[in-house]
């Protein structure tokens, strides 16, 4: 099983059209184009899962640079996913400035009022 990176794709490109192109070269598991979360709209670039290897690399040297829609494709073998942290990289600052670089004030401590 090889998981093959497909780039520079055309928005316009469908599942079934990069599915077709590669075929020519072997049995297809998956095709993954990645759409962003929030539009909805492609983001230019997917996957493909082939179940055979040689069939898989005979198929990314061909159409490696190949002219797909107006684009030059870049086909590889796909990376393994690397773990990036969680969040939107928000959060306090280290030195404890605020935005403006000034400190910010400190909050006094809660006093106790005793009757």
């Amino acid at each position: 099983m090889k998981n093959i990176y497909v780039g520079n794709l055309s928005f316009g490109t469908t599942e079934q059209t990069v599915r077709s192109l590669f075929e020519q070269y072997g049995a297809v598991d998956r095709v993954n184009l990645v759409t962003d979360a929030n539009t909805g709209q492609p983001k230019g670039f997917g996957f493909v899962e082939m179940p055979n290897d040689d069939e898989a690399t005979k198929a990314m040297s061909a159409i490696n640079g190949a002219d797909v829609g107006g684009r030059t494709l870049a086909v590889n073998e796909a990376r393994p996913k690397t773990d990036r942290p969680s969040g939107s990289g928000g959060g306090r600052r280290p030195d404890k400035r605020n935005r403006f670089g000034r400190e910010t004030p400190r909050t006094p401590p809660k006093r106790q009022i005793l009757t």
